[in-house]
């Protein structure tokens, strides 16, 4: 892989273009990360790519090492592992809220103490997620509780 950068003085925008002999995983990959530094994120459904505004997004569920993004009517995959998106989506408003979920924390409608210690967590479609006692008080801190 080569990477090159020019700094043109007169440019008016940021352009960024990507030359591959094939369209690869790894390159849908690094145009996908580069789409989220455009407040975007990139998800399959039905065999096509979407393009995704982040403030779209509810959560993020992860089951069997595939990733999935819900929004208010429609679920889709990313090629991208929980972890991934966490770190990339964390200034975003993104909350951990177990090992197997991601939050979208403006799109919190309500939150009621579970056992444990645990936070069952009402979304704006109405989906309930328990945040485990590892993450419930870094959320009450986030969301100004404590």
């Amino acid at each position: 892989m080569k990477i090159e950068i020019n700094v043109d003085e007169h440019a008016a925008d940021l352009h960024i273009a990507v030359t591959c002999k094939q369209l690869t995983p790894d390159v849908e990959r690094i145009v996908a990360t580069l789409r989220m530094l455009n407040h975007q994120l990139t998800a399959r459904k039905d065999g096509e790519i979407h393009l995704l505004d982040i403030a779209q997004v509810i959560y993020i569920e992860s089951v069997d090492r595939r990733c999935f993004i819900y929004t208010s009517d429609e679920m889709y995959e990313s090629d991208f592992r929980l972890y991934e998106l966490e770190q990339q989506l964390e200034t975003y408003g993104f909350f951990r809220a177990s090992k197997s979920f991601l939050i979208h924390l403006q799109n919190i409608q309500s939150l009621k103490a579970d056992i444990n210690r645990k936070i069952r967590v009402t979304m704006s479609n109405g989906e309930q997620i328990v945040v485990s006692r590892q993450y419930a008080n870094e959320l009450k801190k986030r969301l100004g509780v404590i």
